[in-house]
């Protein structure tokens, strides 16, 4: 995010401003505001590419995305404990 930035003025509920305020650090409330929108602007862009892989293939059931995330935490788990002997 070194792109220029600019200024603008957006309005949001005082709850949400105040605890992005809270929990900005020393980085400051528009780093912390800017990184939020930058994910979710991840996410709608993702939610784009399922829609297209979807309409092309068909939806993903349950099932399939069950075993994909019992394969992450598989990786996952091989990762930590190859990282734990290296030491």
């Amino acid at each position: 995010m070194n792109d220029p930035t600019g200024k603008y003025s957006i309005t949001m509920p005082r709850d949400i401003a105040e605890a992005a305020r809270a929990r900005s650090g020393p980085s400051g409330l528009s780093a912390y505001v800017a990184s939020a929108v930058a994910r979710q602007i991840e996410r709608d862009n993702l939610n784009e590419l399922i829609q297209v892989a979807e309409a092309a293939h068909g939806p993903i059931t349950d099932e399939e995305i069950q075993a994909l995330r019992d394969q992450l935490h598989q990786a996952r788990q091989q990762q930590t404990q190859g990282g734990a002997n290296a030491a």
